[in-house]
Parts: C-alpha cells; structure tokens; sequence
C-alpha cells in the first residue's frame, strides 16, 4: 500500500515537473531561434495576410517582431503558431504609466487577438535611452512595470513578457569588451531597476547590435565573420574573431558590472543592406548574404561568445522587406531579406527547398552551406515535414542513429554538422533511414512527420544518398 502511493506520488511529481519545464518552454523566448523585423514604412508591401502565409509555408522564420500593434497583421498571423512580438511606440510610454491607460491598450490591442495569434512579448518603445528624451526615458520603467501590471489582470502575464531594445548607445564604453560599461546617470537611475523588473519577472535584455555600422574598410572581414586576425582583449586574454561577439560580450559586461549577467540576452535587430551609396563600405548583396548567413549560424550553433560560452541567442533579423519610403541615406531602405514581391534579395537560406525550386533564377548564396537545391527526376528524398516539431525530429534523429546507420555526417566537424539544427540533422538521418530501405511511401512516414521529395537536399559538401 505505502510502495503504490509512494510510486502514484513520484509519478504526480514527475508530471508537475514536466509541466512546468514545458510551461517554462512556451512562455520563455526559445534561445537559438531566428525570426525577423516586419517593418511596414513602404506603399508598395503585399498584405499581411500573404505575408503570413509566405513565411509559415514557404520560409523557416519562426519568429516576427513587429514595430506597433496593428491589428491586420495580427489577424493575419492568427493561427500560424509563429511567435509574434509587438511594440508600444515611443510616444504612448508617458501615457502607459497610468494603469487605466495600460488596461485599456491591452484590452484594445491584446486580448481580441490572444490566444488564436501567438503574442509571446510586448515592447515598450524602441531605442528609448537613445532618444535622450527625459520624458520618455524617466516614463520608461514605470510603463513596462504597469503594462506587467495590466497583462496580470488579464492573466496574460505567463504567456507574455514585456521588455524593450537598446541600441548600442547606452553603453559608455566597449572597447575591450570586458571593460563594458553603461552610460553613467543612466546605469543606477534607468538600467538598474530596468534590469531588476526584467530578472523579476523573466524577461530578456534586448539589444540591437549593427556590426555593419562599426565597422570599416580595415574591420569589414572582422564585421562579416570572414577569416581575420581577430581583436584581443589584454584584460581577459580572449581572442575575439568577428564584430558580433565583441558587441555581445561589451553588453555582458555592463550587466555583470551591475550584478545583472544572469539575464537572457536577446538580438532585437540586426542586419546588413544589400545595396547603399558609393561611399560606403561592403553595401551589396554579396556582403549582405555573408553577414546573415553567418549570423544565422553562429546565433544557433552553441558556441556563444568569448565571455557566454556555449549559448545561443534569439536572433532578429533586420528587415523582411525593403522599406521604400525610409528616410536617410540609400542603405536604410534596403535592408530586406526580400522585396515586395516576396522574392529574395539574396540567398541567406531562409526558404524551405519546396519554395526555392519554385522561384526562377533563384539567387545562389555565396555560401556553399546555402547552394540552391537540385531536382532529379526519378530519385527520392525523405525529409521532415514542415510542421514537424523539434522534439518528435531528435526522437527520429535517436531512433535512425541508434539502428547503427551512418550518422557521422552530422556529428561535429562531418560534412551536415551545419546547420546545426534538429530539422537539418533530423533530415539527414530520415533520409539515410528511407534510402537503406525498401524505399516505399511508409519507410519515410516516421510517425507522420516526414514527406517524400524530389528536390535534392544536397548542398555543399553535404550529399544527401539516394
């Protein structure tokens, strides 16, 4: 009697246990993700409904940021699962320290759209400390400490967090990276108790690094992750290869220096323009292809910085399309991964295969990790389906690797390490799997999520059998 109510209290335990790691899953930002800016400052964009469409079926962009609440694309990205992120703008913040205020722009901007659009966090402003605007920046933590207050209320707090992205601007100094500090008057009076509400209530310190803005003719490989030198920090003793991590690790550095270094830190923006004026330095679509592409890789691959090591970071990239109607110079309205027409700029390996093969002259990535796919007539392949979850892939991944097939390709420093992902491995595995079998519709069915296909998903020296 005592043994079964020990075993029935284990087993009570266990669940509440994996109920919380999976509630902690689903409300928390997912590290190592890539989503992008969806900016709208252009007359020539195609409707937020195909915009949802074209990323969910045809990308694998898991997360939007949005740059206001409006409600089109809100609706239009009902249903999708795609993570979405709204902003309050700048000027509503002095108004949303007053709780009636909050309650209402939750009740008018949240609540008709949640649960059906997955709203996972919600900014309040945008670069604030950089406006040196007294009014906004005293307003600042009070209005995401009241919209927080408001999102209980409506017992939406565990599925929605609130924060706001910094420029590099607040920081004093970054150069080496472990001298990192913020500003002085704004660390203890705004970024102290900013850093305090997020640790309270588990929501990451935003930050929008531009590489691309520090760099110069000398520093461009350093800026891009191309081979280089790299930059040395003489306090650490560490050897920084590319821009990004420097700019990450300075950031560090200043939350350390307040006691705050336990914080997740997310890339709100980042990005690189494919075309720009003459004047400027690596302004092409080939540039602009490396930076993302490498980006995209290394935010996912665990690796981290010198100072986080073995992290991976959520990663938005600037921007979804060129914004024609941006104003300044010529590089500000071509920052987009694609043009209005839904057509990539460049290849950075965003689009599913499927999409790709549909697209003529597709654009072919000058990095040979991101090579247009092959069709073959006659020859199948097995991959995951789209909406197959990462955890039902890794057990495929488990599953195919422990029958004792060849899974050195994707094992670290093998041909399909990268990208390191569940999908890309899983989808090796799968088809090595389909290929040593009879090769019928069901030796490619792995519990309902995996698809037959007959574009090659070779690329690189990564060959796929078949």
């Amino acid at each position: 009697m005592a043994t079964g109510f020990i075993s029935m209290f284990s087993s009570i335990l266990v669940t509440l246990i994996l109920f919380c790691l999976a509630s902690s899953m689903l409300f928390r930002g997912v590290g190592g993700t890539i989503g992008v800016n969806y900016g709208t400052v252009a007359n020539n964009l195609p409707p937020p409904a195909e915009v949802a469409h074209f990323l969910l079926e045809s990308t694998v962009i898991n997360r939007v940021r949005l740059f206001d609440a409006n409600p089109d694309i809100l609706k239009a990205f009902a249903h999708t699962g795609i993570a979405v992120t709204v902003t309050v703008p700048n000027d509503q913040i002095p108004r949303l320290t007053k709780l009636n205020f909050a309650q209402q722009w939750v009740e008018d901007n949240i609540q008709p759209h949640t649960p059906a659009t997955n709203i996972v966090r919600i900014l309040v402003g945008n670069e604030v400390i950089s406006t040196a605007n007294k009014l906004l920046i005293g307003s600042l933590v009070p209005a995401m400490q009241t919209l927080h207050t408001a999102l209980v209320a409506a017992s939406l707090d565990r599925r929605i967090q609130v924060s706001t992205p910094h420029s590099l601007g607040i920081l004093s100094n970054s150069s080496p990276p472990s001298t990192g500090k913020f500003r002085q008057g704004y660390d203890t009076h705004v970024l102290k108790p900013l850093l305090s509400f997020l640790r309270a209530t588990n929501s990451p310190f935003m930050v929008n690094p531009y590489p691309f803005f520090g760099c110069s003719p000398e520093t461009l490989d350093y800026a891009l992750f191309r081979p280089n030198a790299g930059v040395f920090d003489e306090i650490t003793e560490l050897l920084y290869t590319n821009m990004l991590d420097a700019q990450l690790d300075a950031v560090f550095s200043a939350m350390k220096f307040l006691g705050f270094d336990d914080l997740e830190i997310v890339i709100a923006e980042t990005g690189w323009p494919s075309m720009g004026d003459s004047a400027q330095v690596g302004v092409d679509a080939k540039s602009a292809a490396e930076y993302n592409g490498n980006l995209m890789r290394h935010v996912t691959s665990g690796a981290g910085t010198p100072l986080m090591r073995n992290r991976t970071f959520e990663t938005y990239i600037f921007a979804l399309f060129n914004e024609n109607l941006k104003p300044g110079p010529t590089c500000e309205r071509n920052f987009g991964l694609f043009r209005p027409d839904m057509t990539p700029v460049y290849d950075v390996g965003i689009l599913r295969p499927t999409a790709r093969s549909s697209i003529p002259n597709y654009p072919k990535s000058p990095s040979p990790t991101n090579s247009a796919p092959r069709s073959s007539k006659g020859k199948k392949w097995c991959v995951p389906k789209m909406e197959a979850d990462d955890n039902a892939l890794q057990r495929n991944i488990d599953y195919v690797c422990g029958l004792g097939l060849d899974c050195g390709p994707i094992q670290e420093h093998g041909a399909c390490f990268l990208p390191n992902t569940v999908r890309a491995h899983a989808a090796f595995a799968m088809n090595a799997y389909y290929q040593s079998s009879e090769k019928k519709d069901y030796d490619c069915d792995f519990e309902q999520t995996g698809a037959i296909t007959n574009i090659d998903p070779s690329y690189g020296k990564c060959q796929y059998e078949s």
